[in-house]
């Protein structure tokens, strides 16, 4: 009997060499498909349609800065650079200084973060840290609605309920235990620095919050572990493990807020009382740049009076770009590579 003929064996490695077929079958699938004219054309279209959308934000910033410039050269070459350091407000002389309202701009922003700052950190420590989690979605979610509130609703709470309870109540008792200091001195109108303040601190509040909410949600969750495993209790975890690294976010968190403040207008030409001076006592009345701006633009009729206020415009302008600029740096330098829900 003869024996069958078994086929060949195959060289080693025959089986593991692709032909060229395959491969340029391969490469052809790895290669983009060819795109008819008319998809060409279409998707040149888009790309130039959202670039142009982009460009837009660009122009639209620019041309606001050109008119703002353009406008307030009759007010820069009366006054020059003493606009911002004068005093003396005053329309009917032709005399104009900005230095009143710089002051109550700083003065009810700053009193604004004093009031805002540890509060909107020990709810964002809460809700981020502490809170249960059934609650966490529902107090999330208040506190980002008190942002959502249009600000002359805070003006016409303000004056309804928070000025009379001032005038009433705070304001002789801040008189009667720190009317030395200078700060807290003459007859309670409730209307004020005071009050603009608050209102500025409960609305710049959920922002602060919000933000630093988020800054602290992007710390690994890796440095609140090692705390703990070290004994740490649990404010320690939040001090060392979370605050510290993101203390740069929070920061901006701050500054944000303080932009936030520095160009809000209703609410606070509701309660500070419009006066152009500078007072030591926070139950003084006061202006800002931005409620002068809104209470006199209207009854500028005079070309250097109306660009006077163009000129305090403009500078408002300038800070409120440069200060949101360097909060949203020091938020980015913090979350940056960090995904949504890192904190576990």
């Amino acid at each position: 009997m003869t024996s069958p003929i078994l086929p060949r064996p195959a060289a080693p490695g025959a089986f593991l060499k692709p032909s060229a077929k395959s491969v340029e079958h391969e490469r052809a699938a790895l290669l983009p498909p060819r795109l008819s004219p008319i998809s060409r054309l279409l998707d040149a279209m888009f790309h130039f349609l959202v670039f142009a959308c982009a460009l837009s934000v660009l122009g639209t910033v620019l041309l606001v800065l050109y008119e703002l410039v353009m406008n307030s050269r009759l007010s820069f070459h009366a006054f020059g650079w003493s606009f911002f350091v004068r005093q003396n407000w005053d329309p009917v002389s032709g005399d104009f200084g900005a230095l009143p309202f710089i002051y109550g701009t700083l003065v009810s922003s700053i009193l604004a973060l004093l009031l805002a700052v540890p509060v909107a950190l020990g709810v964002a420590i809460y809700i981020a840290e502490l809170c249960p989690k059934r609650l966490k979605g529902l107090l999330s979610f208040l506190t980002e609605l008190l942002a959502a509130i249009p600000s002359v609703i805070y003006g016409l709470w303000a004056i309804f309920i928070m000025v009379p309870l001032l005038r009433v109540h705070v304001q002789p008792w801040l008189a009667r235990t720190l009317g030395w200091t200078g700060f807290f001195e003459g007859p309670p109108f409730g209307i004020g620095m005071l009050a603009a303040g608050i209102i500025l601190a409960i609305m710049i509040l959920p922002i602060i919050s919000s933000i630093s909410r988020e800054v602290m949600a992007a710390v690994p969750v890796h440095q609140r572990e090692a705390a703990l495993a070290l004994g740490a209790t649990r404010w320690e975890m939040v001090r060392l493990g979370v605050l510290r690294n993101a203390r740069g976010g929070i920061l901006g968190a701050i500054i944000l807020g303080l932009g936030r403040a520095l160009g809000e207008t209703m609410s606070v030409t509701m309660v500070i009382g419009n006066r152009p001076e500078i007072a030591r006592s926070l139950f003084a009345p006061g202006y800002t740049m931005a409620s002068v701006l809104a209470n006199e633009f209207s009854e500028a009729t005079d070309d250097t009076y109306l660009s006077a206020l163009v000129e305090i415009g403009l500078a408002l302008f300038l800070v409120t770009i440069v200060v949101n600029g360097l909060a949203r740096l020091l938020v980015w330098n913090v979350t940056k590579g960090t995904p949504a829900g890192a904190h576990g």
